[in-house]
């Protein structure tokens, strides 16, 4: 390792071993604070308060469940199928979509009934016949 050194510039330190580490510390800075942006946003958005709250969920459980990732799955939500309240909110969903085709014939019906009613000769006239 040479040591070099002039008048107008610090003392600097040419060695292949040198640049590559100082590379290798420049990228864990960036990966590091990438990191801590990432962490940040997690934090913001409430994911790490759901993740912690589901995972304490699961440690505090007395009966450990056979799969663990079923057991997030299902408290945060994955796990759909099972919940009876979206099932409830499906067939709701179901039965206003009938509603809705109803009122969609019946409004068409009634455009239709207005259209040759415009070509029916008023009410007084029918009773001068």
């Amino acid at each position: 390792m040479a040591l070099h050194k002039t008048a107008e510039e610090p003392a600097t330190v040419s060695s292949p071993c040198y640049a590559t580490a100082a590379i290798t510390v420049a990228h864990y800075k960036s990966a590091n604070l990438k990191g801590e942006q990432f962490q940040g946003y997690l934090e913001k958005s409430g994911v790490l308060d759901t993740l912690t709250k589901v995972l304490v969920a699961l440690y505090e459980e007395p009966e450990k469940p056979n799969s663990a990732l079923d057991f997030l799955k299902h408290h945060l939500g994955a796990a759909t199928p099972e919940n009876p309240e979206i099932e409830l909110l499906r067939l709701e969903l179901a039965e206003m979509k009938e509603t809705y085709e109803a009122i969609v014939e019946e409004n068409k019906k009634m455009k239709t009934k207005e259209k040759l009613a415009q070509y029916e000769p008023p009410q007084e006239e029918k009773r001068a016949e």
